[in-house]
Order: structure tokens, then C-alpha cells, then sequence
């Protein structure tokens, strides 16, 4: 006698709508699909017609709505003091960044701000901050330091960032980002880095506060063979590297990271074919700012024909922070990369979605849709996924679902 298999046993299933599973960066999409959740994690993918018998704790209409993967946010200053929206106004009346700086703005202005916030103030303003980006779709978010530029400051930050993952249903990773600027107590950029290789990289590494490490690399930051001495320590502590680069100018900070495998190079507006094709080498992948861009009134356009020629993955993330990029819509820096930089809706979608994990080291386990792969997606009140970049605001967002949990 034949013995009769149990129905497959779900903790959830989705049913009546369509998925774009974003496998291989395309939409890859599935028409009247099924997915199923077991453990917080897809235990199955594919269309209604095919799904064998099951039992599920809960089923939920999509009604016609598409599930995409979440959005993962893979470049962001979320966590600092104050805000400088008084500077916006002054650029606008004419003031140079410059004068700006000289008069203990910019950078040094929040750094002030950071240092004197206590670390309620900062997680209370951080989270309203993150509030808004998962109520726009996000699942994911890399948060960076950089704000601090001591090691009690930076260490500050970093607790903040864990605090939001630890209160939140959203998934952070923390950079380290103390080679962000110079601190007032330096004057000497070499010294601050020796500080920061003696010092302030051990600590956070023995600590396991960050994911990664980040640098600015940049005429008015720091140069390729300050970061490289920087790098060499963050490597041999295991600590992954990413790095801004080529945002302002050419200086081979691209061609640095490529050459330590960085997950990402970020900004890029600057860079030269040989940079890409580093990068494609290394498998760094290309974050890109359209918000920073767009605040910055810049004209010089990434080379997105050099990437796509290349094969060179692309991301895209808001950058949110308070000087440069103000952004707490993901969505809309997708509307930005299409209308800016000539992406597609499909290239938009996979730049905040398996770009922006394999940007964060996380693709094995997030970004696509896919069996055994974690269950963070989105279900959205739209007709196609091109929605997404099409829309200028407005909550599109029908359902969110953190590791299968609907949140």
C-alpha cells in the first residue's frame, strides 16, 4: 500500500498577484503566482497552477498586486545630530559651500552635532529617519559612521545603528566610516590615519560593531595612499572594504578598491575606463547617488555605457545624509537613476534589489526571490514593476514582509 504524502506545511502563502523575483537582475516574472514562507525563509516559488497540496497557518489575497523582492538601501549616513537645512537655504541665496565650511559648517557641523546628541537622541532621530525609508519599501539598510571621527563617537554611532536593527523589523548593516573627514583634534591627515589604524579600526573590529569599512577618497578627504594604508589594516582585521570614489575628481581610488575586491565603490561620477574595467575584474559592484547628484546641482554624469559595456552590476541607494542628500525615498532616487542616468526601470529595480545585496556581501540570502532565500519582499499596490520608478511619492506599499512576517 502506497503511503500517502502530508501536505506541504507553510507558515504563510501569498497567492493572486504576480512576482518579479529579480534572479540575474531581470524581472524574471512569474504570472499568477504562488509563494510560500516556512521559517522565514521561501520554501516555494512558482505558479498557482503548480503548487501541490499544502496547509498554511495564512493565506493572503495579493488581489493582482506584484511581489518584488525588498529594497535594499545599501548607502546611507542615517544616523547623525541636527541637520543642516539652514545651509540648503544659504546655497540658495548664494553662499559658497566653501564660505559655508569656513564658517564651521558642512561636514564639521554635523560632526558637532553628532558628538553633543546623546545616544537617545540619535536613535530617536535615526529611527524616524529609517521609519520613512521602510514605509517606501525597504527591508535592508546599510548604516554608516563618519559622523563622529573619534573613537567614542564612532563607537556611539555604530550602537545606534545596532539599536534600529534590534527595535525594528529591518535588517542593518554597519560601516565604519571614520576616515570620513578630519577631526578638529587633527591637524596632520597622516597622523589621523595612524589613529585610526593603531586605534580606532582594532577597536571596532574586536568590538564586531561594523560589517565593513569605508573611506572618502577625494582631494578635499583623503588620498589613494592614505586610504590604502587604511585598507590594508581594515583587510587584515577580516573587515570587507567599500569606498567613495571619484565623486569630485579622477584620483584611482576606483582602481584602489577593485584592487582589495571591495564590495562597492560608491558615487563614481568621475571615473575613467580603466577604473571600470577593474571593477568588473574585482566584481566590485557600482553604487550610484542620484541624490547627491541632483543636490549637488553636478553635471558630470557616470559612465553608464563604459558599466553596462563591462558587465559592471550597478546599485543605487539615497546616500541619505544631511548635507549633500537629504533623500528618505529609495523610490524616488529609482525615478532619479532613470531620469538622470538613463537607467531602466528594470536596471532601477535590480540596483535596489540583488545589486544592492551583493553591494552589502548579503546576495546569497537576500535580494532575489528565490527557494531557501530569506523572505523579505514587498507587495505592491501597482500593475507592473516600471510603477516603481514612475510614481513621484505616494505609498504604494500593500503589504511589507520582514522574514515572513508581515510588519
Amino acid at each position: 500500500m502506497d503511503l500517502i504524502e502530508s501536505p506541504v506545511q507553510f507558515d504563510g502563502i501569498w497567492l493572486g498577484g504576480h512576482v518579479a523575483t529579480m534572479e540575474g537582475g531581470q524581472y524574471h516574472v512569474i504570472h499568477d503566482a504562488a509563494m510560500g514562507v516556512k521559517d522565514g525563509r521561501i520554501a516555494w516559488l512558482g505558479e498557482a497552477s503548480q503548487l501541490p497540496e499544502y496547509q498554511a497557518q495564512q493565506c493572503h489575497d495579493l488581489q493582482g498586486a506584484w511581489i518584488t523582492p525588498g529594497l535594499i538601501d545599501c548607502h546611507t549616513h542615517l544616523v547623525f545630530g541636527g541637520n543642516r537645512a539652514g545651509e540648503f537655504e544659504q546655497r540658495l541665496n548664494g553662499v559658497s559651500y566653501q564660505q559655508i565650511a569656513q564658517q564651521g559648517g558642512g561636514i564639521a557641523a554635523s560632526v558637532r552635532a553628532t558628538r553633543d546628541a546623546s545616544e537617545a537622541e540619535l536613535v530617536a532621530s535615526s529611527r524616524r529617519r529609517l521609519l520613512s525609508l521602510m514605509q517606501d519599501g525597504v527591508t535592508t539598510v546599510e548604516i554608516k559612521s563618519g559622523y563622529g571621527l573619534s573613537l567614542e563617537s564612532e563607537l556611539k554611532m555604530l550602537r545606534v545603528a545596532t539599536e534600529l536593527e534590534n527595535t525594528l523589523p529591518i535588517t542593518v548593516k554597519r560601516t565604519c566610516l571614520a576616515a570620513h573627514a578630519m577631526p578638529p583634534e587633527f591637524a596632520d591627515k597622516d597622523a589621523y590615519i595612524d589613529h585610526l589604524c593603531e586605534v580606532v579600526l582594532p577597536k571596532v573590529a574586536a568590538l564586531g560593531m561594523a560589517d565593513a569599512v569605508d573611506a572618502f577618497c577625494e582631494g578635499i578627504a583623503f588620498s589613494v595612499d592614505q586610504v590604502d594604508r587604511y585598507f590594508k589594516v581594515a583587510q587584515s582585521l577580516d573587515l570587507p572594504v567599500k569606498l567613495h570614489a571619484e565623486q569630485l575628481s579622477s584620483l584611482g581610488g576606483t582602481r584602489l578598491a577593485a584592487s582589495y575586491q571591495a564590495l562597492s565603490a560608491d558615487h563614481l561620477e568621475f571615473m575613467e575606463e580603466a577604473d571600470v574595467a577593474a571593477m568588473a575584474k574585482s566584481g566590485t559592484v557600482a553604487v550610484l547617488l542620484p541624490g547627491a547628484f541632483y543636490t549637488l546641482k553636478e553635471t558630470q554624469l557616470p559612465p553608464m555605457d563604459l558599466l553596462r559595456e563591462y558587465g559592471v552590476k550597478i546599485a543605487i541607494a539615497t546616500d541619505a545624509n544631511p548635507g549633500t542628500s537629504p533623500a528618505l525615498s529609495l523610490r524616488l532616487m529609482m525615478n532619479m537613476a532613470c531620469t538622470l542616468f538613463s537607467m531602466t526601470p528594470e536596471e532601477a529595480l535590480a540596483g535596489t534589489t540583488i545589486h544592492a545585496a551583493t553591494a552589502l556581501g548579503i546576495d546569497k540570502t537576500h535580494g532575489s526571490l528565490a527557494l531557501g532565500k530569506v523572505a523579505d519582499f514587498i507587495c505592491w499596490d501597482v500593475e507592473s514593476p516600471g510603477e516603481l520608478c514612475y510614481w513621484l511619492g505616494g505609498n504604494l506599499v500593500k503589504q511589507r514582509v520582514q522574514q515572513g512576517v508581515v510588519t
